[in-house]
């Protein structure tokens, strides 16, 4: 348990960040949700909208330190190829 009162406020710090990560991945997963769920249904207009839109919210994880920018970019080359099949 933490004793220190520097330990004590990184404590309070990790718990706010740990709810801000959640909602952000939480986010992602919503999107990335979306464009299988297009995928599925068949419609190639639907999921590269849903891949348009899901893209930037995946790469700003990235930026924000939820994903690893390798992880983002093989989750989004992999979409993108399976939205380009369906053609």
């Amino acid at each position: 348990m933490a004793n220190s009162p520097s330990a004590k406020k990184r404590v309070r710090q990790i718990e706010r960040r740990t709810l801000v990560n959640t909602a952000r991945r939480s986010r992602i997963r919503t999107f990335l949700r979306k464009v299988e769920e297009a995928i599925a249904s068949g419609d190639q207009d639907a999921a590269k909208t849903a891949l348009q839109n899901a893209q930037p919210e995946i790469m700003r994880g990235v930026t924000k330190g939820v994903l690893h920018k390798n992880t983002a970019s093989r989750k989004v080359s992999r979409l993108a190829s399976r939205v380009k099949a369906m053609a």
